[in-house]
């Protein structure tokens, strides 16, 4: 009887342990199925963000003057508003890169910053080259009339 017993309860953790390990595979294979939607859906972003950026951008440099074509919408009609300016910063990279643009007008400093992946920019155009030695401008911002200049650069 004794043996009887010994016999079943070896027979219970005998199952109790296939039924640990049972679960631990599960979980593991749950595991390694979560890492690879994880890992799908990353790849499916960057596959998507690699499909919005545009493919035909001029080299834009901090210096240089460029004229943006800005998308407006005025009721059901779209235009296209040029907006020309000097590039004080460019930010970021892919497809959140952005360049901050300062132009003077009536007067008065303006900057706008301009997402260069977005649909909004119909068209980006280099004007002329800046030589500078900086890579934000910011020191413009405190600069009035003939001193806002910017040097050219004639070899890119």
């Amino acid at each position: 009887m004794a043996k009887e017993k010994q016999e079943t309860e070896s027979e219970i953790i005998n199952k109790s342990d296939r039924a640990n390990e049972l679960t631990a595979e599960n979980q593991g294979k749950e595991m390694i199925s979560e890492a690879k939607t994880n890992s799908s859906s990353s790849n499916l972003i960057t596959e998507f963000e690699r499909e919005q950026l545009k493919k035909q951008l001029p080299e834009i440099y901090v210096g240089d003057t460029v004229k943006v074509g800005v998308k407006i919408t005025e009721g059901n009609k779209e235009r296209v508003q040029p907006y020309e300016g000097v590039v004080i910063a460019k930010r970021h990279g892919g497809l959140n890169q952005t360049i901050t643009v300062r132009r003077i007008f009536q007067g008065i400093g303006v900057e706008r910053v301009f997402m260069l992946h977005s649909p909004q920019v119909a068209s980006l155009k280099v004007e002329r080259r800046g030589k500078v030695r900086r890579a934000k401008l910011f020191y413009l911002r405190d600069r009035v009339g003939k001193a806002t200049r910017v040097k050219q650069r004639f070899d890119r």
